[in-house]
């Protein structure tokens, strides 16, 4: 059974907790996405990049949330490039520590985050990419109701090798809804 997972956005008090969750797992992040600036681990550095997630937040820019399996830091989740009021959509990201793998903490927060973005934040659509060979990433789409529409053929440089990347979109459950009203779950 997979531990019941809640989300948070980050507030400048997570800055120590979220700064050693980065240091733990930035090779294993690393092998996957392209690397952060070196200067962002610091405890400086990482308590402004909350502060700019609380600024954009209060803009309806981005939402970004810490994954917590009771009191553990096991993750982030975060809606990024919030388009609105036409397209009402956001792009989705997320990255599970390397030793918290495997237990279904990806699936449950994209869960959360989808109920999030289209029951309170009146979003839309959401939309992802991943890399072909990221098959447990593309598992957790999958199974949060994803479909794949697209694939760019060399588009991602990852220490020194160009990557294909597949595009996927999530849309809420009822499109007949009006701009902003509440709608289910896009997964259950």
């Amino acid at each position: 059974m997979t531990t019941a997972l809640h989300l948070s956005p980050p507030t400048l008090a997570d800055a120590e907790s979220l700064l050693d969750f980065e240091l733990t797992n930035r090779a294993y992040f690393e092998g996957w996405i392209n690397a952060r600036d070196p200067a962002y681990y610091d405890l400086e550095q990482v308590r402004q990049a909350i502060a700019t997630a609380i600024q954009e937040r209060s803009q309806d820019r981005a939402y970004q949330y810490l994954i917590r399996a009771g009191d553990t830091l096991v993750g982030r989740v975060n809606l990024t490039g919030v388009a609105r009021p036409y397209y009402n959509k956001a792009s989705l990201g997320y990255r599970i520590g390397q030793d918290c793998g495997g237990r279904g903490y990806a699936s449950q927060a994209v869960a959360l985050v989808l109920e999030e973005a289209f029951q309170r934040l009146g979003l839309y659509r959401i939309e992802a990419i991943v890399r072909p060979d990221n098959q447990g990433s593309i598992k957790v789409l999958e199974r949060n109701g994803f479909t794949e529409f697209g694939r760019a053929r060399r588009s991602m440089l990852l220490n020194g090798v160009w990557h294909d990347l597949l595009h996927f979109e999530c849309h809420a459950p009822d499109s007949r809804l009006a701009v902003g009203e509440a709608c289910s779950a896009a997964a259950a």
